[in-house]
């Protein structure tokens, strides 16, 4: 089973525990990492997140995010048909950043796309044609839990 974490998923377990559910996507998240240390889960990685590791300015959160990111089996990289695909996304509300993860997570097979961005998992709710299931890392958890 592919997986793709957005920046915001791979940087969570980096954020500051001052809220319950912070807390909880952090340990979500480094348990579907462990998942893909056991060969469990497939984790993709693709041009978009290694751009905007590059972009961190801080150190320790670029370090993680290479780090993350040298786990994947994968890496999706940026073709005419991701772009064209994130031009729709991005006509679908998505934010121009957002639909080119989304485009290369649908581009690279993953059948889940995690993130901690509320307005992207809103917006992902009402877009009947994504062919990726777009969760947070809790709900992932709990999904493949059952």
């Amino acid at each position: 089973m592919k997986i793709y974490l957005d920046i915001c998923a791979i940087q969570r377990p980096l954020d500051t525990f001052d809220q319950i559910r912070i807390i909880l996507e952090a340990e979500a998240v480094l348990g579907i990492l462990a998942l893909c240390e056991s060969g469990q889960l497939e984790l993709l990685s693709s041009d978009a997140l290694v751009y905007e590791t590059e972009q961190n300015p801080l150190a320790v959160r670029q370090e993680h995010a290479r780090a993350v990111l040298a786990r994947a089996k994968e890496r999706v990289r940026l073709s005419n048909e991701a772009k064209q695909r994130a031009k729709q996304l991005t006509k679908l509300g998505f934010r121009p950043m957002d639909a080119l993860h989304l485009a290369l997570a649908e581009a690279g097979g993953a059948e889940y796309f995690c993130t901690c961005d509320d307005r992207l998992l809103r917006r992902a709710k009402n877009v009947l044609d994504l062919r990726v299931k777009v969760m947070s890392p809790v709900e992932f958890v709990q999904e493949i839990a059952k």
